[in-house]
């Protein structure tokens, strides 16, 4: 099964620390090496994208930045047996992020790809 992950986050007033990057470069090699993730970048603030809309047959096109407090500021595409396991992978890049910042505030939806 596929899964999308899309992380949300608040930018906190502390710039990460230092060892952020390199646990999070660690979790994401062992999670290639176990043949779970398929593509993951980080995204750029919304101030660089746009939102398209279709409402009474209108399509309207709105360029950022968006009013939301949380920007959404990475993607993950993960291959695994279970819902469960995207979760775990979820649940431990979330721990690295609560264990090395905990100023940070930042949630991560999972959503299954449709495959036919």
């Amino acid at each position: 099964m596929r899964y999308v992950m899309l992380l949300e986050a608040t930018q906190p007033q502390t710039p990460p620390p230092a060892g952020l990057m390199e646990a999070i470069m660690k979790l994401g090699e062992e999670a290639t090496a176990a043949g779970a993730l398929i593509d993951n970048a980080g995204l750029l603030p919304s101030a660089a994208g746009a939102r398209i809309t279709v409402t009474g047959g209108d399509l309207t096109v709105t360029d950022g930045p968006f009013a939301e407090t949380k920007e959404m500021i990475s993607y993950a595409v993960y291959e695994v047996r279970s819902k469960e396991e995207a979760v775990e992978w979820c649940s431990r890049f979330m721990k690295v992020h609560r264990d090395l910042w905990p100023e940070w505030t930042g949630s991560c939806r999972i959503l299954q790809v449709m495959e036919f």
